[in-house]
């Protein structure tokens, strides 16, 4: 054995590799179930859908094969890399200065914790107690908006807007957008695009706003500053501003059917009372906190040209409805006179009047129609013919009218903005007619969906990590006491959060669920330790009550956690030193790290402290009531 002085000694080899392979049957335990409850708490991300999922599926895989082939090295080439390398002279542990340090620290922090074991546990149930509400205060979103570095500009007119103005006020925008300093490039289109993927009608119009980098932008001012002052300047009478991002637009519209972040859908049977029910909730949401670019999906505002034959006339020049229509749709719709074929292509020809004349009503009520006996007549004189309005675009949805209210959420939190707007409506909409329902979508949709994944399967995981823990520690005691003071251990991300400005999305979940198994791996391993404790003092002092005193457990308690002090706290500054960069990055992406990366480093921290200070505590008091009440305390196995 190792000799407790600054003397260096030689340890033969065979001795050498008895200890070696006691210290790895002694972790072996620890590692291999602390890989499967790492493992076990990710379950959740492996069952996440949709955009959650497969932003998440890659950490979690990675993460996951990382430690399976971590585990098995561990166990198999590590012990004989330490017999290769772990060679020549020794000498005691307390003689490594850094080793001696932190024992020098930790020692006394542990005994006042011990004696005022009161004060201790109490604070950390205050400490639990404050991080509650403030979890609770936290604002919700589906995910932290990703910053693209472009923005893409979305505004709606009219739906009877002309070629012609559309055009302008596409010319106009994208001149308005190009005079601010900020913006490098922009690409402006109205309508829809040559693909039969892309419905929009013309008065929908999308511009592509490319910036400059962020070091060529004015001092202090954010991109929100940037959508803020452009949308002041694009204030353009008939005109509905919209502003999003390129990407995020489009895998909304993919995913649910929604440009914007939310939309409420309004089903129901007619068109008209589908629009009159929207207008009214675009009302009542205005003024919501958050709510922004607001607007209805017109359901009416087409231009059509009615034309309703007159079947008295028609008959009295003998003609038919057959005769008018096929006049009607040669001129409106086109004929088709023939067919040309070039290479492998076929095109077909067709003949109808020009769009000025098809435009010009009076021109259409001068039509030509020819009769049997009578000659030429007009067509004014066998139909009625005029203008009016009706629906631009028909959209359903599961064999259903659908309508849309839609709006951006922007200077607060998702679900919070939606809450209060579904309140607001609640009490506008106390009944809404048979066959006539709303639905929340956009980012909302999605948010509710993965914190209904994350709620179902969450206790699953509990109990697979209770089971893994009484495998670990063959005591059901022990595994509970270790579950029940991982929440301690947490609190520390909820600060950082907190404190940070972050909202509660799938990224600070995947960053609770990190954390989780961090901390179990590292209060596995103390409770290795204090068990291991316990067996030398059992044999050392026998296992009775006349034996063992309140003082012998407290200082083999300490002993033990103080053995390997310095690895425990080699692994909480890795994880601190490689996390702790991120929150300082600007990159694109960062927006997505910094809220998985801060539950952990909170977390670490404090996990780290409520181990090395706490956890030793509870074990002592359990092993002090083992010892009260059943005479001798039990002693658990600390190796494989």
């Amino acid at each position: 054995m190792l000799r407790k002085n600054k003397a260096y000694y030689r340890i033969p080899l065979a001795e050498r590799l008895a200890v070696i392979e006691r210290a790895c049957q002694q972790v072996s335990r620890g590692v291999f179930f602390s890989t499967i409850i790492i493992v076990t708490s990710f379950l959740p991300v492996f069952l996440l859908t949709g955009q959650e999922g497969k932003l998440f599926h890659p950490l979690a895989y990675t993460k996951t094969f990382i430690l399976v082939v971590d585990a098995l090295l561990v166990l198999t080439l590590a012990p004989v890399l330490i017999s290769f390398f772990m060679r020549g002279r020794f000498r005691g542990e307390q003689a490594n200065p850094v080793n001696h340090f932190l024992e020098r620290l930790y020692e006394p922090l542990i005994r006042w914790c011990i004696r005022w074991r009161k004060t201790t546990i109490g604070i950390n149930i205050l400490a639990l107690a404050v991080s509650i509400p403030l979890i609770l205060s936290l604002g919700r979103e589906f995910m932290p908006p990703l910053d693209e570095g472009s923005l893409l500009f979305m505004p709606v007119t009219l739906p009877d807007v002309s070629n012609a103005e559309v055009k302008r006020i596409l010319q106009v925008q994208d001149k308005i957008i190009k005079s601010d300093p900020e913006v490098l490039n922009v690409l402006g289109k109205a309508g829809r695009a040559n693909t039969a993927t892309d419905n929009s009608p013309i008065s929908m119009i999308e511009t592509i706003v490319l910036l400059k980098p962020k070091s060529q932008w004015r001092p202090g001012i954010t991109k929100e500053d940037i959508i803020n002052e452009l949308n002041g300047k694009l204030q353009i009478p008939g005109v509905t501003n919209g502003w999003t991002q390129p990407i995020i637009n489009r895998i909304n519209m993919l995913s649910t059917g929604i440009r914007t972040d939310v939309g409420v859908k309004v089903y129901g049977q007619n068109l008209d009372t589908i629009y009159a029910f929207a207008q009214k909730i675009k009302t009542e949401l205005q003024g919501v906190g958050g709510v922004k670019d607001l607007y209805v999906e017109p359901i009416t505002g087409g231009k059509y040209i009615d034309i309703n034959i007159k079947r008295d006339e028609i008959a009295r020049y003998g003609l038919s409805i057959d005769d008018v229509n096929t006049v009607i749709e040669s001129a409106l719709g086109g004929t088709q006179l023939t067919t040309t074929i070039e290479g492998r292509r076929r095109f077909s020809v067709n003949a109808r009047y020009g769009q000025d004349f098809r435009d010009n009503l009076t021109e259409l009520q001068r039509l030509p129609l020819q009769t049997p006996q009578n000659g030429p007549i007009p067509l004014s004189a066998v139909a009625d013919i005029q203008l009016s309005e009706g629906p631009a675009m028909i959209n359903s949805e599961n064999a259903l009218l659908r309508g849309t209210v839609l709006f951006n959420v922007r200077d607060r939190d998702l679900a919070g903005t939606v809450q209060e707007s579904q309140d607001r409506l609640n009490k506008m909409l106390t009944r809404l007619p048979k066959g006539y329902f709303l639905e929340w979508s956009g980012q909302y949709e999605n948010l509710i969906s993965g914190e209904r994944t994350l709620k179902l399967i969450l206790p699953l995981v509990l109990l697979v990590i209770f089971i893994s823990m009484y495998f670990a520690f063959r005591s059901a005691r022990e595994a509970f006491l270790s579950l029940v003071t991982i929440p301690f251990a947490l609190i520390g991300g909820v600060y950082m959060v907190y404190f940070w400005g972050a909202n509660l999305s799938v990224a600070v979940a995947v960053g609770f669920i990190a954390l989780f198994g961090l901390a179990v791996e590292t209060g596995i391993v103390m409770v290795i330790y204090l068990n291991d404790a316990m067996q030398q003092l059992v044999a050392a002092k026998g296992n009775s009550r006349e034996t063992i005193t309140k003082n012998d457990l407290r200082e083999y308690v300490i002993a033990g956690a103080a053995k390997r002090l310095r690895p425990k706290l080699m692994t909480v500054c890795v994880s601190l030193f490689g996390l702790i960069p991120i929150l300082w990055s600007s990159g694109v992406g960062s927006d997505v790290m910094k809220p998985i990366v801060l539950p952990m480093i909170g977390g670490v921290f404090t996990s780290s402290i409520h181990i090395l200070l706490v956890t030793p505590l509870i074990f002592l008091m359990s092993k002090e009531y083992e010892l009260r009440k059943h005479g001798k305390i039990d002693v658990l196995e600390a190796k494989h």
